[in-house]
């Protein structure tokens, strides 16, 4: 089967006529192994579905878009990369609802860091392809998602965002300022933060499963 990425999966132990699918997505510098170590702890009847970014960062490494430091070490994202990602998992889904007896109405994104900014993009420019985010240790970059968003049919989204309190990779400021984001979008959203740096704590785990199933 050639689809568009790389990818790891874990097929449903509960058959239906059609499964939920949850797709995984890693942070930059990582791979699709990573959030893949716990694919045994979620829910049995999901198809679970963890991709590897596209580009190449050696040994065993990948990105979903390049991040560059200037003269003054200020961080940006190569937007332009984060966008043709976003297209290209938007495709990936539709790629693995025709392969696989996926239930197209129930697929749901986890999203770690890079994997979580992506995930809101994703969600947002294309709300007909999924229904729910998980969003760990990320935020909401607004340049990367599909222009006249806000006019789109945004009421079968929900999200779940959580976020470490000492995250020294990226800021608690920036994740903080997404509730009031998507509330004015008029989407529900459950916030949580938990007393971590970067990654994803057992409480944080625990709390997103629970969510999910609701």
């Amino acid at each position: 089967m050639n689809l568009s990425l790389e990818y790891k999966i874990r097929e449903p132990k509960v058959i239906l006529d059609k499964n939920p699918l949850l797709l995984l997505l890693h942070g930059y510098g990582s791979n699709e192994e990573d959030l893949f170590s716990f694919a045994s702890e979620l829910p049995d009847h999901y198809y679970i579905i963890s991709a590897r970014a596209p580009y190449d960062l050696q040994y065993g490494s990948y990105a979903w878009y390049a991040i560059n430091f200037d003269a003054n070490q200020n961080k940006f994202s190569d937007n332009e990369q984060a966008k043709t990602s976003r297209d290209l998992i938007a495709k990936f889904i539709d790629e693995l609802a025709a392969n696989y007896p996926i239930d197209a109405n129930n697929v749901t994104l986890i999203g770690f860091s890079q994997g979580s900014i992506l995930s809101y993009a994703i969600a947002l420019s294309y709300p007909e392809k999924v229904q729910r985010v998980v969003a760990i240790s990320g935020y909401v970059n607004d340049e990367i998602i599909a222009d006249g968003y806000e006019d789109s049919k945004l009421d079968n989204l929900k999200f779940f965002a959580s976020h470490g309190s000492v995250d020294q990779v990226i800021p608690i400021e920036w994740a903080r300022k997404t509730p009031a984001f998507l509330e004015k979008l008029n989407i529900p959203i459950t916030y949580k933060e938990y007393p971590v740096g970067h990654g994803v704590s057992p409480q944080n785990f625990f709390d997103f499963k629970n969510w999910l199933a609701q």
